[in-house]
């Protein structure tokens, strides 16, 4: 792996793993079974790896996966000129560098076996258990997916149909990806392009999904080299010109560290490299790059709280370049990566970006869902440190993400509508965390609306939605949001609200996107209506509008629908009421509102119910979706004044009527 996809185990080596010699395991592996209670010659590196993050694991059920799958495989050759069980032992010893446990790791052995030899899925059922036999499925159903050009709105729904509810199908994939893009340089260089493509576009925006960056980084650079072979070897030699000198980073280093152990904090601080792409990114991004730019350093503590202490201090006796600072620890990402990120300057100038992560924390950034161990084993949860009320990370097989992308699918009939809107949403790289009046975080992509927030918070039940608050001010539900407000978004009583065809206008998520467009081929006539209520609002849209209750009806009678009352008819100042003859009044009342559908229709017919009658009523031309109306009203009793203002405050998308 690449050098800031080095193997996430605690504590971390600071050299990785040598690769495996292929040619030398082929001609092991060729060697067959060995003596009953001894584990295979072949596999002693896997084990090795294995043993190193789960101490007890029983290593018996990796000797026979192994066993079944070097005598199936047994006279199949690899286009390499290897046998071709080196290719299921090195996806395996992927995965084992990672942490993956020992179920994942049979899986792996064994996960060619049912697509290109004689074995049966029952066989595999039958000797390792329904949860290998589900995994096995799964990568053989991967394995079936077209990826080429013309299959390729299809590709990542079957894709995720076959993934099914375990993410560890994924990763077995990403790993055997990984391994044929290590070996891939004995295919033509056109097949090398097309599988680098795919590899872009869909499975290292998957494996970001996933938070396998040890997987991520590695699959960039390997796309990198082939794709851009220039760019990657001008970016070879910068690298290697920086290493021929001195790294400032390591001056930086020792002063952290001496800062650190004056402070009487714990910690191991480490030069992490860059790898190939963060480097070319950087240098487009600057122009020119600075020695500190080919690598970060690398604070590892024991425990959360040691984060911030570390922060304190290096913010204490360095000075911090604040636009760097974000704290992935208090709001983690939705692929459960935690981190501080910081930057201070060091000696001459030099800028440093910090990571700061408990040991914990760096397994998972480096492995993601592989690192979260079995998900079956009843701790498992709370193992991975996860909060039952966080929907991302409940289920470590199945994060929220996932959920989500599963429900589309199915949401979207359209192959193309679903591969547009899923690649626009695996393509934003920035994302922005808003916070919920009751404390909890919502992660949406940069740029994200209200409308964003509704659904990522309310799923369906945003259809309701009729206006927000946004740092505790009024705002529409087209306000884009930015990073660390909070977002309070206010819902209609009735459960029959629909959204408002503008909201696709402003959505920028395909929860939010594929649910409004449901919601209107779910509903038709309710389209159709709306449709025509948005016609009818047409007119105050050139300036305000006075008149008497059939113009405020906007349209009269009672158009709006069956049981719908039409408004009172207009009266003179102190004309006689349908009451006792009860002294009368006129009031002038204003309402404040989120225009929306239907929405003048309701409150009239509220004020009607509240025995009132409309002398004259003005509505202005709506202002970034609020909508201001006046109303002269005559009542047939002063005392009903309190009763007719709770009735219009009660109107959905209502939210204050004062007097005038």
């Amino acid at each position: 792996m690449s050098a800031e996809a080095a193997s996430p185990g605690v504590p971390v080596r600071k050299r990785s793993r040598p690769r495996i010699d292929l040619r030398r395991l082929g001609r092991v592996a060729l060697l067959g079974p060995v003596s009953r209670g001894r584990l295979p010659d072949a596999i002693g590196h896997v084990a090795e790896a294995h043993r190193a993050h789960h101490p007890d694991a029983d290593l018996s059920v990796l000797s026979r996966a192994y066993v079944l799958a070097e005598s199936s495989h047994r006279g199949q050759m690899r286009k390499s000129g290897e046998p071709y069980i080196t290719h299921p032992l090195a996806v395996t010893l992927i995965l084992a560098e990672l942490g993956a446990e020992t179920t994942t790791l049979t899986a792996s052995l064994l996960h060619d076996t049912v697509e290109d030899t004689e074995v049966t899925l029952d066989q595999v059922r039958e000797e390792f258990g329904e949860e290998v036999s589900y995994l096995v499925d799964g990568v053989t159903k991967l394995e079936k997916v077209d990826y080429g050009d013309a299959a390729e709105p299809e590709t990542f729904r079957k894709m995720l149909v076959a993934t099914g509810d375990d993410v560890r199908v994924m990763s077995i994939k990403l790993a055997d990806r990984l391994h044929n893009m290590r070996t891939l340089g004995v295919m033509r260089p056109e097949k090398q392009v097309r599988i680098a493509k795919v590899t872009r576009d869909v499975l290292i925006p998957l494996a970001e999904r996933l938070g396998v960056q040890a997987l991520k980084t590695e699959l960039e650079d390997l796309v990198f080299a082939i794709l851009h072979p220039e760019e990657h070897a001008h970016t070879q030699t910068l690298i290697a010109e920086s290493e021929s000198g001195q790294n400032p980073l390591a001056t930086i280093a020792q002063n952290v560290r001496s800062t650190l152990r004056e402070a009487g904090i714990s910690a191991e601080v480490l030069i992490r490299p860059r790898h190939f792409v963060s480097v070319h990114r950087v240098r487009m991004k600057r122009g020119e790059l600075r020695g500190t730019d080919f690598g970060r350093l690398l604070v590892l503590v024991g425990e959360d709280a040691d984060c911030y202490a570390v922060l304190g201090e290096l913010h204490t006796c360095f000075t911090p370049v604040i636009s760097e600072f974000k704290d992935f620890v208090a709001a983690p990402k939705f692929n459960l990566y935690q981190s501080l990120h910081t930057a201070v300057v060091g000696p001459g100038g030099a800028v440093a970006e910090v990571l700061i992560r408990t040991h914990r924390m760096h397994k998972v950034a480096e492995a993601g869902v592989v690192a979260l161990g079995n998900p079956y084993a009843p701790d498992a949860g709370a193992a991975a440190g996860e909060e039952p009320a966080d929907g991302e990370r409940v289920d470590p097989t199945r994060p929220g993400w996932l959920s989500r992308l599963l429900d589309w699918q199915e949401s979207a009939p359209d192959p193309d509508t679903f591969w547009s809107t899923l690649r626009a949403d695996l393509a934003e790289d920035r994302e922005i965390t808003v916070f919920r009046t009751d404390g909890r975080t919502l992660v949406l992509p940069a740029g994200a609306s209200c409308v964003d927030a509704a659904y990522a918070q309310y799923a369906d039940g945003a259809h309701r939605c009729i206006g927000a608050r946004v740092n505790g001010r009024l705002a529409t539900l087209a306000t884009a949001l930015g990073d660390g407000d909070t977002v309070q978004l206010l819902l209609a009583r009735d459960t029959v609200s629909g959204p408002s065809r503008e909201w696709l206008d402003h959505a920028r998520t395909p929860a939010a996107r594929i649910a409004i467009a449901g919601w209107f081929d779910a509903h038709p006539e309710d389209a159709a209506s709306q449709d025509a209520e948005d016609a009818r609002y047409a007119p105050y849209t050139d300036g305000p509008y006075t008149g008497g209750p059939a113009g405020a009806e906007s349209g009269g009678g009672d158009t709006d629908g069956p049981g719908r009352p039409p408004a009172h008819s207009p009266q003179a100042p102190g004309a006689q009421g349908a009451g006792d003859g009860a002294p009368e009044c006129l009031v002038t009342l204003v309402a404040e509102s989120f225009g929306r559908p239907r929405l003048l229709a309701d409150l009239t017919e509220a004020i009607a119910t509240a025995d009132a009658a409309i002398v004259a009523a003005t509505v202005e031309p709506p202002s970034e979706q609020r909508v201001r109306h006046t109303y002269t009203l005559q009542l047939t009793d002063a005392h009903g004044l309190p009763a007719l203002v709770r009735a219009m405050r009660d109107v959905a998308g209502v939210y204050d009527v004062s007097r005038a």
